[in-house]
């Protein structure tokens, strides 16, 4: 019921709602590193969407086979100068299938990517739901969550994760697999057990008294009163939890048990690269460099969301910055 309440503002203090969401952008546009992680993480995003077309432009798809572009007696080094880079190849060519990388690292970030979101989403549904259930039900509701939670915050992903990506069959899509995997398996237990604080510092206060006392019922209370209270936490936890994600993807196909091939992954490249860091390094160091650019991409962009939700948290990425600003004020003040 809190649209039903009347809120005298202080001077100085913008009404919810819009002027809100200009504070978190004006917030934002303060911290250059988390911009500039956000045009990476928007072109990222772009060049995965775009895969299709950016190989139609080239020529090339992630599948084909080119053994003539290998050397066989040599082991299938590929032929010409930096890997076979040419105009038909742009980043060259596999070793030993004659692939071209620079389709197979398009499509990849499409495959980690769109994990990595998948289980995020699953992550936070699973989260919230269960975070909400138990800070809004009785006490035997309250226990039976937080016990379920903590035994999934206990459990060790990557085994898990092996067992059960180990037994399934392989008929079923791998991708949508792995999504399932990592997001039911990990991430929504810690993110439930903040829900349910929240919600339990939430439902006290004045506005949600008066909607109970008006007769909502509990769902409704939840949907309009305490989800917008749980926005920026929730935000805040998911923008963190998309590079883990990123992560674990890459792990598991680096242990063989996450995308099979031909579907290309950036952790599937770097399994097939183990051997060939002297004969063909940029097999290796493209899907490493761009797992590296991405998760980091995206935990700058989670802090810079983190910092510009909450601005009385300073921001890790911004150590010294205060120190330097006190030394040119010195300086200013000295002139």
């Amino acid at each position: 019921m809190s649209e039903a309440v009347l809120a005298v503002e202080a001077p100085g203090v913008s009404a919810p709602g819009a002027s809100g969401a200009r504070q978190f952008w004006r917030r934002l546009r303060t911290q250059r590193a988390a911009l500039v992680a956000a045009a990476v993480v928007a072109l990222l995003v772009l060049i995965a969407l775009a895969a299709p077309l950016l190989t139609a432009l080239e020529g090339q798809d992630p599948t084909t086979y080119h053994p003539s572009l290998v050397d066989s007696a040599r082991g299938g080094v590929p032929i010409g100068p930096l890997g076979g880079m040419s105009g038909d190849h742009w980043l060259g060519v596999e070793p030993q299938t004659g692939r071209d990388l620079f389709a197979r690292l398009t499509y990849g970030a499409r495959v980690s990517l769109g994990v990595a979101l998948a289980a995020t989403v699953v992550q936070v549904l699973l989260g919230v739901v269960l975070g909400v259930i138990a800070g809004l039900g009785n006490r035997w509701v309250d226990l039976a969550v937080t016990r379920i939670a903590d035994v999934f915050v206990s459990m060790p992903l990557m085994v898990i994760a092996l067992a059960l990506l180990a037994i399934v069959p392989t008929s079923f899509p791998r991708p949508v697999l792995v999504a399932l995997v990592v997001g039911l398996v990990s991430g929504w237990g810690t993110l439930a057990k903040m829900v349910r604080a929240q919600t339990l510092t939430l439902k006290q206060l004045d506005y949600v008294s008066a909607a109970r006392l008006s007769g909502w019922g509990t769902a409704r209370i939840a949907r309009r009163e305490l989800l917008p209270g749980l926005a920026a936490p929730v935000i805040t936890y998911s923008a963190l939890l998309i590079p883990t994600n990123i992560t674990v993807e890459a792990a598991l196909s680096f242990l063989g048990v996450g995308v099979k091939p031909p579907t290309p992954s950036w952790g599937q490249m770097l399994t097939a690269a183990d051997v060939w860091y002297q004969a063909a390094p940029q097999y290796l160091l493209l899907p490493a460099g761009a797992l590296f650019v991405t998760v980091l991409a995206l935990t700058v962009l989670g802090d810079g969301v983190r910092t510009a939700l909450d601005p009385r948290a300073a921001s890790r990425l911004r150590i010294g910055t205060g120190r330097k600003q006190e030394a040119k004020a010195a300086k200013g003040g000295a002139a």
